[in-house]
Formats: C-alpha cells, structure tokens, sequence
C-alpha cells in the first residue's frame, strides 16, 4: 500500500515539472540594431478543407538543410509543422525587393498542385519572434476605426485576364513585412511587437539572371510592386512559369509594449457577445436556482414536515409522493458497472477542465504558447486517472459489485479507447491525404506510453484504494421485493423528461460554443478564458439544478429508478451539442469535400462524447447528493 502512495506523490510531484517541460514560457528576445533574425514558416491551412499541409510540399523557396523546431505535444496534434526558411531580416534596416530564389519552369504536378491550394483557399503561416503573421484589417467601432489582424495571407488568388477571358490562377511572390518594435530609450535594444504582411503578385523581369546579386527591372525606384497606381503584370501560374520570390521590409516604430503585443491579434471576436454570453447563462441559473429554492424551503420542508409528523400505522399506509419509495430508492440500477465507469471517467473529465481552465485563467495557457492548451489536456486527463479510478470503484461497490478489477479495466480503456479509435480512423484519412495533420508514428508511442504507462496504472491505484474502503451507506434499507411503478403521465415519461433536461445545460454555454468552434475551425484565437471559466461554473449549476428538479418530480411520480436517468439528463445536452455543430457546419462553414466533412462530424463526436460523459457525471453526483439529503431528514421506521 505505501509503495502505490509513494507512486502516486512521485507522479503527482513531477507534474509541474512535466508540464513545465512541454510548456516553455515565452521570454522577451531583445534585439541590437542590426541583429540578424531569421524568420520561420508554419503549415499552410485552409477552412474549407481543414487539411493542413508542409510549407515545403509546394515548391516554395527552399534552405539547405531544412531544420525542424522543437514542437510540443499539442503543436503536433494541431498539424504545425515548423521549419526554418531563407526569409531574413536585420534588425531596423529597410530593405526594398530582396530576393528568396527563384523557382525555374514548374512542372505540371507543381503547377496542378499551386493551383488546388490556391481553389482551396489555402493561407500560408510565417513566424517572426513567435509572433505570426498576419494581414492587417480595420473594423467600424463607434465612429472609429479599429486595427485587427487575420492570421496569415492566401497563396494566391483566381482572377480573370482581360486577353484570355477564363480564370487564371496567380501566385503571391512579393511580400511587404512591416516590423513593429519597442526600443529601450537607455540600452537601444528593440522587441519585435508587430508582425504584419502584406501580399502582392508580380511578373518579376530581369534582363540575365545573377544568382549572386539580382537586379530586378519591376523593382526598381520607378516601378514597384506595391507602389500606388502600380500597373505591373501578377504572376500567373501554369507548367512551365518561371517563379521569382521576392520581399519588402520595413520598420515602424511602437508604442506597443511587448506584453500586449498580443492584444491586436485577440481583438477577431467582440467581447460584448461574450458577455452576453454570461448573461443569458446567468439568467438560466437564476430561474432554476429558484425552482430548486422553492422545492428546497417550501415544498420538500412540508413534505418531509408532514412525514415525520405521521404516527398511525394507518397513516403511514396512506403516504404518497417519494416517501414511498424510500423500500426501492437506492435499489442497483441495471448495468451498474456501465454506470459506475461512466461516473468515473466524468470525474477523471471534470478534474482535468477544471485545472485546465485555472491554469488558463492564470495565463500559463497563453496564445502565444502554441499548442500548450492540448498538451496540458493531454497531461491532466493522464494524472487525473487515479481519482476516475477510486471513483468508479467507490460507485460499483456501492452497487454492491465484486469484480472490480474487471470494472477497472472498463475505466481504463472504455472512454480513452472509444476516443483512440475514433482519432486514429480519422489520422488514417488524413494521412491518406499526405496532410501534415496526420499523426507522426513516434507521435503514436508517446500517446500509447501516456496511456498505458502512467494513465492505466493510475486507474488502477486509484481503484484498489476506491475498493478497499468501506462502502458508501444509505440513509434507508432497501427492500428485498421491487416495489411496482405506477403509470406514469406523458410528460415523465424517460425518453421526454431527459431530452428536455439537456436543453438548459446546453442553452448556457451555446453562445459561447460558437466562438469555441470558430477557434477549432475558422483558425481564430480564443483567449477569454476567464468568460470561459465563468460559463464552466454556470454549466456546473445548471446541470446539477436541472437534475435535482426532475429527479424531484420523479420521485414524486413514484418512480424510483433515478440512477441512470440523473446521468442521461444532464449528459443529455451533448445531443443539442451535437445538432449545434451541424448546423454550424451547414450555415458558417465551407467544405465541401469528403475527407473534411468526415474529418468535422469524428472530431465533433468526440466533443459531444466527452461532453456527455462529463455533464452527466455532474448530474449523477448532484442528483445522488440531493437523494441522500432527503431520505436522511426523515424517519422512517
């Protein structure tokens, strides 16, 4: 036994050092004048297909050799794919159409390939500073004019010509970076706290081709690219073009100080709805918290008043409502070890969103820490195994189950292998699509170490404790015939009375869901973690009131078969969860292709599965506390 304690207060103590491993703090690079900084690419992505590809699986200019940055857990499962390039800068020089390479004659799989991801929409990602790129946009706020980013720039663009007639695609070989920096007044050292890019294409000419220094004549001091009333001619890309990738730099001085030099990135969503968000949220607790006050102060006292003052046999007899049930309450539900291993993977959910959602509050979570949030999910969900195992084993004993190592099995591999087997049909499609989404094979191991090596073994010790301890005592014995349920009306019939308990917990958080799927999909930012943690305490209330309240009237009803139906109420806003990203993906999304389709709906069941298993086990818990209370205020003899 104390050598399983000393285990688990070893795993326990090395988490923050784990985490910590996997998320590195973002630490102010200063720069002297002329420093040389190099810039990094990232994936190329697009909303329409959700397929993110390697920078260089488009014949872009290329180093020698290409060198991959070291990549965290999470940036891997997102797809980033981080290389270095042969974009440079020095530091607060200007320079005027530098010259990458250029791509001679594109081969027609070249040329075919450009094309797609140009019809896809596809954007490229650039990083300077670990800040991204980002195109400069400005939104009408109150009579002014608001500066926001939008994350990367397209490929190219599909346009027709005014000889051909036809659309033609052309490529965007010619960027303008503008560099904004802070400099220290006393130590002239400057932070990079702008990263802004500005995409253009152009038929570059050149009279012979210097591979040491070009001389470009569509960049000269007459004619440039991005000069106003520029009349230069875009480049077109067929078989055959001949591709000269060019850039701009210029430094602009800024009074953004490097720790809000996030902020402009975080300004694509409006806090007002986020707030309104709280609000509808707030307003749905509020009308359950007073349905529940009113069944707790004044129907439930009188009720429990009046059985507690019957003293005959005859009027014992008479009583009605959920006394009367008091024989066949805690009675086992069917398929208890489903139940309890369900109860137990809730908790293991809830404990890890629950310390996500600190640590992001806190700001250990940054944007800037890329891939951080899905790394610290990961370790969280694999720690807190060890309390998903002791309380699963604490439910199936309560339900008087003998086979718990049997039980722990199920809580160990039901919800983490359902969730693998979903993730692993959907990394075969991706990868059959040469995506650099799909899920490298060392990748693979890591997960499988995390899972069989630390989360099993944690399930386990946690469930011989969970086990070991005496179980959990009811306020009243349980008789040995099951009392027969009277007719119940339609409105408390199981399949209505659970489908209308989702609605709430899921009307609490749908506003709020959506700027959670714009993230997932439309590759926006989602920072407001502190309106997320509220909305998570408000989705915690109303599941737990929702619950108590139908399992009153139920019990009311004279049906006693609670156990099962507190867990489908509250589990049962993952259906709405379910039906909302679908119409969500009808109405703001634009795939239109198989793989991405399928790709959404897998990833989207496997949200709307965890959601149900996490709600539910709230509802199970408030509902089992609730009936405890209750029966334990009267006597009964």
């Amino acid at each position: 036994m104390y050598r399983g304690l000393l285990v688990v207060a070893s795993l326990l103590v090395i988490a923050p050092a784990v985490t910590s491993f996997y998320l590195p703090g973002v630490a102010p690079q200063d720069y002297a004048r002329d420093d040389l900084v190099n810039f990094k690419v990232n994936k190329i992505s697009s909303t329409k297909t959700a397929l993110p590809f390697e920078y260089y699986s488009l014949p872009f200019c290329r180093p020698d050799p290409i060198i991959n940055s070291a990549e965290n857990l999470g940036e891997v499962l997102r797809g980033d794919r981080i290389l270095n390039s042969l974009y440079q800068i020095q530091m607060r020089l200007d320079e005027k159409c530098k010259v990458v390479c250029k791509v001679d004659g594109l081969t027609e799989d070249q040329a075919k390939n450009f094309k797609e991801k140009i019809d896809d929409e596809y954007r490229i990602n650039m990083i300077l500073d670990n800040l991204p790129a980002a195109m400069v946009k400005y939104r009408e706020e109150a009579g002014e004019s608001l500066k926001m980013y939008e994350m990367g720039f397209p490929i190219g663009f599909k346009a027709s010509t005014e000889e051909e007639g036809a659309a033609k695609h052309f490529i965007n070989n010619h960027l303008r970076f503008t560099i904004l920096y802070h400099k220290d007044i006393e130590t002239d050292l400057a932070r990079i706290v702008g990263f802004e890019v500005q995409p253009t294409s152009v038929h570059h000419e050149y009279k012979e081709w210097d591979p040491v220094n070009p001389q470009l004549e569509t960049c000269s001091e007459a004619r440039h690219p991005l000069d106003a009333g520029s009349s230069l001619a875009p480049q077109m890309v067929e078989t055959g073009s001949e591709i000269v990738f060019s850039y701009d730099v210029l430094f602009r001085a800024s009074d953004i100080k490097w720790a809000s030099r996030w902020d402009t990135y975080l300004l694509m969503t409006d806090d007002q709805i986020h707030w309104f968000s709280i609000i509808n949220s707030l307003m749905i607790v509020l009308f359950l918290t007073g349905m529940v006050a009113m069944i707790m102060m004044r129907t439930l006292r009188r009720d429990i008043s009046q059985y507690n003052e019957l003293e005959t046999a005859e009027e014992a007899q008479e009583e009605t409502g959920w006394k009367l049930v008091h024989g066949d309450v805690f009675r086992p539900p069917d398929a208890p070890g489903m139940l309890s291993v369900h109860v137990g993977t809730g908790i293991q959910l809830f404990g890890m969103t629950m310390i996500t959602m600190v640590f992001a509050v806190l700001g250990f979570l940054s944007p800037a820490n890329r891939g951080g949030l899905m790394t610290a999910m990961l370790l969280l969900f694999v720690l807190m195994g060890l309390f998903g195992g002791y309380f699963s084993a604490r439910v199936f004993k309560m339900f008087q189950g003998t086979d718990w190592k049997a039980n722990t099995l199920k809580t160990a591999f039901l919800y983490p292998g359902v969730i693998f087997s979903v993730f692993c049909f959907l990394n075969t499609l991706i990868w059959g699509q040469k995506s650099s989404g799909a899920v490298p094979f060392g990748t693979f191991i890591a997960l499988f170490l995390m899972w069989f090596g630390i989360s099993v073994p944690l399930v386990f010790v946690g469930s011989y404790f969970g086990f070991k301890k005496d179980p959990i005592t009811h306020p009243v014995r349980t008789n040995k015939i099951p009392r027969q349920i009277p007719a119940q009306a339609w409105y408390m019939q199981p399949i209505f009375s659970i489908l209308i308990g989702g609605i709430l917990p899921f009307g609490a958080v749908f506003i709020e869901l959506f700027f959670i799927l714009t993230s997932m999909w439309l590759h926006q930012v989602y920072y407001i973690f502190g309106v997320l943690f509220i909305v998570f305490l408000i989705l915690i209330i109303t599941c737990a009131e929702i619950t108590i309240v139908l399992c009153y009237f139920q019990l009311c009803s004279e049906d006693y078969h609670w156990w099962w139906r507190s867990y489908l109420t509250s589990g049962s806003s993952a259906i709405y969860l379910l039906l909302y990203s679908t119409f969500y993906f009808f109405t703001k999304l634009d795939m239109n292709k198989t793989i991405p389709t399928i790709m959404y709906f897998g990833y989207m069941f496997i949200v709307s599965y965890s959601f149900f298993v996490l709600t539910g086990a709230i509802g199970f818990l408030a509902c089992f506390f609730f009936v405890q209370s209750i029966y334990a205020a009267v006597k009964i003899d």
